[in-house]
């Protein structure tokens, strides 16, 4: 594939982009990748490279990102080492380490495979192969700091155990010296260094003659003389020849593992390659996440559909969001507005996310955004005027534009900025439609600026040709940087000036010099202005009333669903104590069939009629009273008669009380306990009827209760410093309260204390008929201190 134009990519500020993504590539090889990146014009290509970017983006979702660490570019040493060249220990070292951060890499992928499918990486892992045991001999000769360790061969460690004693003893016999008192004045300081692999002492230069040896070096004013004395030469000498030993087995050790390198060079050389592609995925997803881009869906039938599309160089707060289609219904856009609008932006908004998307990079648009895959992308923006060849700027737009004539397909999108500006108006503008009008016919997409009039009635007279504009605020006189597909721009110069404070009479002087077709376009513009900010208003609101029906239809599905969850827990509860009654009928009839047999055997007589008595009465008490379960399924009866005074049962609460007054024809005032309620008549089931001379008193039985609590039930009781039968009373009460306010969950603070408390009351709500269940708090509501309990 030949490669991409660089003066178009350099002019919609590709190169920034990659520059970008470079960031984010963990490896050189990576990196290297990213820099060399172009569009590419094969729709194969390019979903493929989408693919392996989706599959990257997807495994730093569920996994955090890949591990790349410890990979190296070690194609250099490979190299060398193939062509039998001697690597040093830290080329060797970065070699065992990029093998082992290859398997650690595809050791996580595949992993990452179990739980979503990555087939583009999994292809390039496929192409890393492991070499452990070469990795495995170089770790058993150099650590971790590069540096060849004295097991590397028995050799090295006899050598170098060797050289540390002769290092001692040429040390210890001059630090024998330094500490002599004679020799002590003689000596600039009292210590032993090293001149050239060889101990020496510092001596002042009038006692130079006091020692034999040589002299290895002198300090830069000369007063000090670096001497190795007589007695440690042969020492000197020992230690110096042990390290060329160590030298010579140092290298013969290096140049083993290398040559164990060089056997597997082609196929580390292939793992890095692999590996570096891997890299300069995770690069794409890592720019990807940052810029919170989305994978756009690609065609090759020169639509495009760009939904919020953000210029991926302009800060996210101040970036306006750009929505453009091309390719449908029309074919070529023509914006037109004034200048600092936002036009050259938007041209460049959709050039740079083709490019982005044709390269396999996310674009930072809203998902559903759609790109094609283009054969080329021409641009012509911004002033071209070259200096070197004395061109002005139109000639340098028209060069520009020549070549683009010249080498655009009908499968080309071409962006023109400003077409036909730089010289006369009249003609400006009729070679602008002329241009157009050519690359129109030959089937291009097309999105061109420009300042002239003239191209708004040719886009609105020419089919599969529209009309654009920068919205511009007349009331703050700054352009919102809004594209707007299918209004034509309109002139602002009369009212920005008129805003600005310019005479009146001076602007209708100029209107009356403008033509009366002139006027009529612009407000015709106007009109389609108004209309589409209503229509927007209007969509607003509709979208508005849509979310609001949208979460009320949730809200209803979640009712339901917890309606039928309280339902099936219902009839659960209900088949399993039904379950358990049949059971225990069945228990007693077996039992009592037994029994009546065993009285046959031992009475020949038969079974006694008192005996036959007992044993009806057993299984009368064994049938099941399911009386209470079924009383919501019974048919409405006709409500009891009641009067005050008189005893009865609430049958919806399972209540007994008295009652206190008649309200009306349908309510009655019942007092159960200490709690007083209006109750419909057809709740009520007479009991007991009230005395004849009750019934002439009038009932007042709540007029003297002390009442504990608020008018408003309350979903906490504190009971700390209570003991265990008075909190018992107040948590009765307390629950009745709840249950009547239909709260879910209470909260019963008693305290940590020594827990008698707590256990009493928890024993208590084990067997209370309103409560379902119990825990202790959690932490941050009191923890053991509080028993939260879950009512019916």
């Amino acid at each position: 594939m030949k490669s991409y134009n660089q003066k178009i990519l350099k002019t919609l500020d590709f190169g920034a982009v990659l520059n970008r993504c470079a960031d984010y590539a963990a490896t050189s090889m990576g990196k290297a990748l990213v820099e060399q990146l172009e569009p590419s014009g094969d729709f194969t290509e390019v979903k493929r490279r989408l693919q392996a970017t989706d599959e990257a983006v997807n495994v730093d979702r569920l996994k955090g990102g890949a591990p790349f660490g410890g990979i190296r570019d070690i194609r250099p040493a490979l190299h060398r080492a193939r062509i039998g060249g001697m690597l040093n220990p830290t080329e060797l070292l970065d070699v065992a380490l990029t093998n082992q951060g290859g398997r650690r890499l595809v050791k996580f992928l595949e992993a990452t495979n179990d739980d979503y499918p990555l087939p583009s990486l999994l292809e390039l892992c496929a192409l890393v192969t492991d070499h452990k045991p070469v990795e495995d001999r170089i770790k058993l000769c150099i650590d971790e700091n590069a540096n060849v360790m004295d097991s590397a061969s028995p050799e090295l460690a006899r050598i170098r155990s060797e050289l540390r004693t002769s290092e001692s003893r040429a040390r210890e016999r001059l630090e024998q010296m330094v500490r002599t008192p004679s020799i002590q004045k003689m000596l600039q300081d009292n210590l032993v260094t090293i001149r050239g692999d060889r101990y020496v002492i510092p001596v002042k230069q009038e006692y130079r003659g006091h020692f034999g040896g040589m002299i290895h070096d002198q300090s830069a004013s000369g007063a000090t003389l670096f001497i190795e004395p007589e007695a440690v030469v042969q020492l000197n000498n020992r230690v110096r020849e042990l390290k060329l030993k160590e030298e010579t087995e140092v290298e013969k050790i290096l140049r083993m593992l290398t040559a164990q390198v060089g056997e597997v060079a082609d196929a580390l050389l292939a793992n890095v390659e692999a590996l570096g592609e891997l890299d300069f995925a995770f690069a794409k997803s890592g720019l990807a996440n940052a810029m919170k881009a989305t994978r756009p869906m690609m065609n090759d039938r020169g639509f495009l559909r760009i939904k919020r599309g953000r210029h991926p160089l302009i800060a996210s707060d101040n970036v306006v969001p750009l929505d453009v289609e091309l390719g449908n219904k029309y074919s070529t856009i023509i914006v037109t507005g004034p200048n600092t609008g936002g036009k050259t932006v938007s041209l460049k908004t959709v050039g740079l996310l083709s490019l982005m998307a044709m390269s396999g990079l996310f674009v930072p648009a809203e998902e559903g955004s759609q790109l094609c895959v283009f054969d080329a992308i021409y641009a012509d923006i911004g002033d071209e005027q070259s200096i070197e060849q004395n061109l002005s700027t139109f000639s340098s737009h028209m060069t520009n534009i020549i070549r683009i004539l010249r080498e655009m397909t009908p499968k080309s999108l071409v962006l023109l900025d400003e077409l036909g500006a730089g010289t006369d108006p009249a003609e400006g503008s009729a070679l602008a439609i002329a241009i157009l009008e050519y690359i129109h016919k030959m089937g291009c997409r097309i999105v061109a600026t420009t300042h002239y009039s003239e191209l708004k009635a040719y886009a609105f007279d020419r089919q599969g040709v529209i009309n654009a504009s920068m919205e511009f605020d007349v009331q703050t006189l700054r352009p919102t940087y809004r594209l707007l597909v299918g209004v034509p721009g309109r002139s602002n110069a009369f009212a920005i000036a008129e805003r600005l404070g310019l005479s009146k009479s001076i602007i209708d002087y100029a209107r009356g010099e403008v033509g009366e077709e002139d006027q009529r376009v612009e407000s015709m513009i106007a009109t389609l202005e108004e209309n589409r900010i209503q229509a927007e208003a209007d969509r607003e609101s509709a979208g508005q009333l849509r979310r609001e029906v949208e979460q009320l239809r949730e809200q209803l599905a979640r009712e339901r669903q917890k309606f039928e969850e309280q339902r099936d827990r219902m009839l659960e509860r209900a088949e399993r104590e039904a379950a358990d009654a049949v059971a225990k009928a069945r228990r007693e009839a077996e039992e009592v069939i037994t029994e009546l047999r065993r009285i046959q055997r031992e009475e020949r007589s038969g079974v006694k009629d008192h005996q036959l008595s007992e044993m009806k009465r057993r299984l009368n008490d064994a049938v099941p009273d399911l009386r209470k379960n079924s009383t919501a399924k019974l048919p409405k009866r006709k409500p009891d008669a009641v009067e005050a005074g008189d005893e009865v049962r609430v049958v919806n609460l399972g209540q007994k009380g008295h009652v206190v007054e008649v309200v009306n024809d349908h309510e009655v005032m019942v007092q159960m306990g200490i709690m007083k309620m209006k109750v419909n008549k057809a709740d009520v089931e007479l009991i007991k009827a009230a005395p004849a001379e009750k019934k002439k008193q009038p009932v007042q039985a709540t007029s003297s209760l002390k009442r504990t609590r608020d008018d408003n039930a309350k979903m906490e009781l504190d009971l700390r410093g209570a003991n265990v039968e008075e909190a018992l009373l107040e948590v009765d009460r307390f629950l009745d309260e709840a249950y009547l306010a239909n709260f879910g969950n209470v909260y019963i603070i008693h305290g940590k204390g020594t827990g008698v408390l707590r256990t009493g009351i928890q024993e208590f709500l084990r067997r209370h008929k309103h409560v379902k269940s119990y825990r202790i708090g959690n932490y941050n509501e009191g923890g053991h201190g509080v028993t939260v309990a879950e009512l019916k």
